[in-house]
Order: structure tokens, then C-alpha cells, then sequence
């Protein structure tokens, strides 16, 4: 008789639903595992039969066949521990497994240990088999308890998934967070107002830290331009603590995306930063393909959050010309010879540069070394089509101001505009809507239609910095408090076109 239970391997960003089968014959008492599985299931074996022996479980004196269907996708992964367990604890009971998921790593001691990888095939299990049973290490309970559409059970060893699978009870309650929220329209987005690192430290910038302010309030893409010291890398460490609420769905795409890279994963309210160095290989900012395994990279590792180039001119050209897809689409592409996986990269791309090699060109203390054919070198590392999907551009001076201001306050504006754009019902924020939305949400009288047409041909815009132009401006009018985009908002947002 063939027993099934199910699991899932990963494919590219997704997961592949995998049928785990097994039989058990009469002959040579031996333990086989086909179908494509990689070393870590192989390895499977030993596990599994240590922690059966543990469990007080004899080892039937059968040919133990195990196969993983469909057996033409290769699969890896400790997780297929438990479900082999299983098919081999139950061989004897006549009991229906194929709607349970089950998903854990086995010690010998038959203990049921969590595994990273876990979290992303559960969000697609979610989506492909909703309201299936799932069988979950307990260790990860409140990781995935938040899970939606699954029957989620938790064992803390082998013996404890077994009395679940026989009788399944206390399934698991969604796991309440303790962060805080603003509800909007029915829906939570979640906050956190501890400041690690506060605008408060830094003095002066008025108008840098304005910029930031723009930029945080509708995830505009921005570059700091400025001589080394005047506060350009403080200005974009400090914006991921006043970027605007997170969604349950965004929290979890970015958990999604950090255990793809095997890391530490668990939810915060906090959006990501990512701050790669300069010296930083392609494939590390762009993502990979090994197999059937997609690796993200920088960009999409920043995915709801800041990606931040600091000495921005000095990263490879190759690696600043695919930024241009990824700002313009809010998604990355990668083709292999029989592969194409999309990685999302909704992201506020903050760049950080110097004026010139020296960087003392805007410095009234120190004297500029660079001739102007190495300052023009050096500035048209940065092409025209990357710096059109550019919002802002700031340029930092010396300044012997002590106007200072804390990161509560802005962000408390940043709250105000969040919400005016969420009670609009938009769904992305004013930096990342797409044309329709623009229409909509984005509307000029004629008045200040015509004031754009004028800026547009004096200062040659692009239709892309049309465009940007007029987002920035409903994120500025937003800031204001103001329900239209008025003269003042528009020429503000002009202001931060000149490069």
C-alpha cells in the first residue's frame, strides 16, 4: 500500500509542491530515496532513523522505497525530514495523509528543529493549497502562526507530530504582534517609534533633511551630493526610521526574501536597509541562479525598504546601469538558459556621492585638486537614463547652522502623509504609482498644468521627470496637509530636478 504526504521545494522565488510517497516491500531490509534528491535528503536516512530508534519506534524489516514526485525537479532541504518520519512511523495505521503538509528538520534525539527556508514554501503553500494542514516545528510557532489560510500545527518532537497527525487538535491562533499600528479602511500597518539613530544629531541641512522628508513620505528615489563629512551617509541611516507604516504583506515579503539568503528572519515593523559596499560583485546586488534556487540579491534584499549606495560614482557602471530596471519597474528580471525569475524590488534607492575625486569642489576651507576634465569623468559615471529615475537631488553645502530637529517630528509628518494617501485608497505609495493611479490620485487644474508644461520645456524634462515631478508634488501637498497640488507644491518639487 502507498502512503502520500506533502511538502514543497523551493523554485526560484516560489516553491514547488512536492507528493512524498513511500512503500515498503518485502526483501533486504533497505531505505531508498529517488527522485532527484539532493545530498541534504539523502542524508535524510541516517536522521530519520535515529530519531525513530529514539522515539521507541522499530525499524520495519522492509524494503523501504521513498520517492518524491515529480521526480524531474531536483530538491533539497532538511525539511523533507519529517514527512519521511512520518510515511514510515504510520507504514502500519490505515490513516489518509495526502491533505497533511508537513515541513522540519529531525535531530537524532527525534526533536523537531526549525529551518529558514520553511517560511517561504508555507506563503506559497498558502496561496496554491489554502486551508491545507500543515505540521510545523514548535520552535517557529510565532513566526508562523501569522501564516494566513493554513491549519497550522506545531510538534515539538517526532512522537508529539504523530499524536497530532492521529488526532489533530489545538490547532494554532494567529499570533498577535506587539508593535503599534495605525488602522486605516480595516487594515493595520505597523510601526515602530524608537529612534536607534535620531536627525536630532545632525546640525544644520535644512534643506537636506527636507528632502528626506519628501523622500521618506512617498518612497522617492533620492541622491546626496555633497563634500565628504557634511552629513550625506547620516541623512540616509537615519531615513529608515522615519519611513511610513509597514503591511502584514510587506512584512511578510520581506521575511520572505531574508530567508531565501538564510538569514536571521523574524517580523519587524522596521523597513529594511541595505548598504552594500562599492567593491560589491554584481551577482551579490543583483541576485542568482544556482539550480532551481534563486539567491536575492541587495536590490530585492531592500525590497519595502533603502537600498543605499554611498560613493555612488564608484560602483561598477554595469551595476548602476541594472538599477534601471528595478527603479522604473519595481521588479528585477534574471534569464539563465532554461530559467527567468522575477525578484521584487519595490525599493527607495538613496545614493550618496561626492562633488568631484577630491570631494572638496563645494568646500569653502579647502581648495578643489581635480581638473575639469576629471570632475566631468568622474560625474558622467552616472549616466542620463539612470539619473532620470532619480527624484531628488540635493546638494549639501558647509553650513555653520545648529537648527536642529528630531526624527519624532518628522516622522509624526510622515504619519500625516501616510494617511492621507491611504484614505485616498491608494494602494502604493505617491513615488511608486503606476500611470492609472497617476491620473487619479494625481490630478492638476489648468492653472498648474500649464506652470509644468512651462518647466518642462525650459528645463528639457523627460516624460519620466514629468512624471516624477508630479508625484513628488502630490507627496509635498500631501505633507502639507492639502488636499489638491497648489503652485507652492509644484515649485517646490522643481526645485529638486536640477542636477
Amino acid at each position: 500500500m502507498v502512503k502520500k504526504l506533502l511538502c514543497a521545494t523551493r523554485f526560484g522565488i516560489g516553491a514547488k509542491i512536492i507528493e512524498i510517497e513511500s512503500i515498503f516491500q518485502k526483501g533486504l531490509p533497505s531505505f531508498t530515496i529517488t527522485g532527484l534528491a539532493g545530498n541534504s535528503i539523502q542524508e535524510a536516512r541516517q536522521r530519520v532513523i535515529g530519531a525513530l530508534s529514539n522515539s521507541n519506534f522499530e525499524n520495519p524489516n522492509f524494503k523501504i522505497t521513498i520517492n518524491l514526485a515529480p521526480s524531474d525537479i531536483s530538491k533539497n532541504g532538511s525539511h523533507f525530514d519529517l514527512p519521511i518520519a512520518l510515511l514510515i512511523a504510520l507504514y502500519r495505521i490505515d490513516i489518509d495523509l495526502s491533505n497533511w503538509f508537513a515541513f522540519g528538520e529531525l535531530g537524532l534525539d527525534s526533536s523537531i528543529k526549525d529551518s529558514p527556508i520553511i517560511y517561504p514554501l508555507l506563503l506559497e503553500v498558502a496561496n496554491m493549497y489554502p486551508n491545507s494542514n500543515v505540521l510545523l516545528p514548535k520552535n517557529g510557532k510565532n513566526l508562523y502562526s501569522n501564516v494566513p489560510n493554513l491549519n497550522i500545527y506545531f510538534a515539538e518532537n517526532l512522537q508529539e507530530a504523530i499524536d497530532l497527525i492521529k488526532n489533530p487538535q489545538n490547532k494554532s491562533k494567529q499570533y498577535d504582534f506587539d508593535f503599534k499600528f495605525l488602522e486605516i479602511d480595516s487594515r493595520k500597518y505597523y510601526f515602530d517609534d524608537k529612534f536607534e539613530l535620531d536627525f536630532y544629531d545632525i546640525s544644520g541641512q535644512v534643506l537636506a533633511k527636507r528632502a528626506a522628508l519628501i523622500s521618506s513620505a512617498g518612497m522617492h528615489n533620492i541622491i546626496f551630493d555633497g563634500s565628504p563629512g557634511c552629513g550625506k551617509s547620516m541623512i540616509a541611516k537615519r531615513m529608515q526610521y522615519i519611513l511610513p507604516p509597514i503591511s502584514f504583506e510587506e512584512m511578510c515579503e520581506c521575511v520572505k526574501l531574508s530567508a531565501m539568503n538564510n538569514k536571521d528572519i523574524s517580523y519587524s515593523p522596521i523597513r529594511p536597509f541595505r548598504n552594500p559596499h562599492q567593491s560589491s560583485s554584481k551577482a551579490s546586488i543583483l541576485g542568482s541562479i544556482m539550480q532551481n534556487e534563486a539567491r536575492p540579491g541587495e536590490i530585492s534584499l531592500s525590497h519595502n525598504g533603502i537600498l543605499f549606495f554611498d560613493e555612488l560614482p564608484n560602483f561598477h557602471k554595469s551595476i548602476l546601469e541594472s538599477l534601471r530596471e528595478p527603479l522604473e519597474n519595481n521588479e528585477l528580471s534574471i534569464s539563465r538558459v532554461n530559467l527567468k525569475f522575477t525578484y521584487p524590488s519595490s525599493i527607495l534607492f538613496v545614493g550618496a556621492m561626492n562633488p568631484c575625486p577630491c570631494g572638496n569642489l563645494y568646500s569653502l576651507t579647502k581648495e578643489c585638486r581635480c581638473k575639469d576634465s576629471e570632475i566631468k569623468s568622474y560625474r558622467n559615471k552616472l549616466s542620463e537614463p539612470f539619473l532620470d529615475r532619480i527624484d531628488l537631488f540635493v546638494k549639501m553645502e558647509e553650513t555653520k547652522s545648529s537648527e536642529r530637529i528630531h526624527s519624532k517630528d518628522l516622522f509624526s509628518n510622515v504619519l500625516s502623509a501616510f494617511k492621507m494617501q491611504k484614505e485616498r485608497g491608494q494602494i502604493r505609495l505617491n513615488g511608486k504609482l503606476n500611470d492609472n493611479e497617476l491620473d487619479k490620485f494625481c490630478i492638476l487644474d489648468n492653472d498648474i498644468q500649464e506652470l509644468l508644461n512651462d518647466a518642462v520645456n525650459r528645463f528639457g524634462l523627460s516624460h519620466r521627470g514629468r512624471v516624477k515631478t508630479i508625484k513628488l508634488s502630490r507627496t509635498i501637498a500631501d505633507l502639507d496637509k492639502s488636499e489638491n497640488i497648489k503652485r507652492a507644491h509644484l515649485l517646490e518639487a522643481l526645485s529638486f530636478r536640477a542636477f
